[in-house]
């Protein structure tokens, strides 16, 4: 019996100093001063333009018509969001996750979304033209799609819409 008590203890001790351990070398995790988390929002007709919101959050958040004109939403998330009829011209969405995101008649003139990742997202009737989409991750479809329309550079990468969706 008094060999189980000491195991017992012996456990007890080795998982408070684990505890422990764990408490006093832990360093705490510090948001982004200018991340905003606007999850779950109705942000319809907005106006964001010009706006830094690197980092920001938008899953789940209505944007219909907001306007997004030249604003800097590199590393955002958009999950589920829609942005029917937005405007995103000239904006950058470098490295962006919009996954399930509606962006059916946005304008996404001039705007840059290399490396973004945009599985099973909407651009139905999007205006793309001078858009860049290098490296972007979308559904197959939806390229096709774009690619029937797809014209213009990009002024600031210098990249076509048609070479960055892979079109033939």
């Amino acid at each position: 019996m008094r060999v189980i008590w000491r195991r017992l203890l012996g456990l007890i001790l080795v998982l408070v100093m684990a505890w422990l351990w764990v408490l006093l070398s832990a360093t705490p995790a510090y948001a982004q001063e200018n991340t905003v988390n606007y999850s779950l929002t109705d942000l319809s007709y907005r106006n964001f333009s010009h706006k830094d919101l690197v980092g920001g959050v938008f899953a789940g958040a209505e944007m219909r018509g907001t306007n997004f004109q030249g604003a800097d939403l590199s590393e955002s998330i958009f999950t589920k969001g829609n942005l029917l009829k937005a405007n995103l011209e000239g904006a950058n969405l470098t490295d962006s996750w919009a996954d399930r995101v509606i962006l059916d008649q946005a304008n996404l003139t001039n705007a840059i979304l290399t490396d973004a990742m945009m599985i099973s997202t909407r651009f139905y009737d999007a205006e793309i033209t001078g858009a860049d989409f290098t490296n972007a991750v979308i559904d197959r479809y939806q390229i096709k799609l774009m690619c029937e329309r797809a014209t213009g550079v990009n002024p600031v990468t210098g990249i076509s819409t048609r070479d960055s969706l892979g079109c033939r």
